[in-house]
Formats: structure tokens, sequence, C-alpha cells
């Protein structure tokens, strides 16, 4: 995160876009290859039903194509959301558009307020460490 922080504002966003996409397309495709079948392991086939899970799916079925921008702006529902929409087989034709704009949200919320705040964290922990 340093290396992003100390870039100007525009590679800063780009880059932090270009992860966030990448991330959630493939969260995306790992749900839809979950939904093909195959052996899943005890624990993956048990957070395919966990609560989180269970949590993300109700969100996708009531808010639709809402929940995916949506869920950028959360802690611990984002990777849930992408993956019940791609278990889900939300189309792509809804998806790829719900994803950018949570992709654009997140890179500008984290390029902006996000790199100030871990700035601050590494000061401290630097002034903890010394």
């Amino acid at each position: 995160m340093d290396r992003i922080s100390e870039q100007p504002f525009a590679i800063a966003f780009g880059t932090l876009f270009v992860i966030v996409m990448l991330r959630a397309n493939a969260t995306y495709w790992l749900g839809r290859g979950a939904l093909r079948g195959g052996r899943l392991s005890r624990r993956f086939a048990h957070r395919l039903e966990g609560p989180t899970m269970q949590r993300a799916q109700r969100l996708s079925a009531r808010y639709g194509v809402i929940a995916v921008p949506l869920s950028f702006l959360t802690v611990g529902v984002q990777t849930a959301i992408n993956f019940s929409a791609g278990f889900t087989r939300m189309p792509l034709t809804r998806y790829l558009p719900a994803v950018t704009v949570g992709g654009l949200m997140w890179a500008t919320l984290y390029s902006t307020v996000g790199m100030v705040g871990w700035a601050a964290i590494a000061t401290i922990w630097s002034g903890i460490t010394s």
C-alpha cells in the first residue's frame, strides 16, 4: 500500500480500480464454478451454507443488482455478495455494470480517505516499533 499511496492520485486510483475489478470478477467466476458442481471440501461446503453466504444471498435476492455496488462500501460482505452473484448466475449484462460502479466507488474511497488512514496507521506503527 505504501507504493500505491506514494503515487499521484490518477495512478493510485487506476491501480486500485484494476485490483478490485480483478478480485471481484474472479470471485464472481468462482461462484459460477461452484454452481457447476464438482466435489467440495466440507469446509468449503460449510462456507456456502454459512451465515455470511446466506446473508449475501438474501441481500442479492432482495436488492438484486443494487447489492453488488453497495457491497463495496461494506466490510465482510463484499466477497460473499460477488460470489453469490456468480453462484446465483446473475447475468453478466447486469453484473458487469454493477461491479464497475462498485469498483469505482471502492477505488475512490481507498485512493482518498483510505490512503490517509493507511498513512496514519503506518505513522503510528512506526512510532510504536521505534
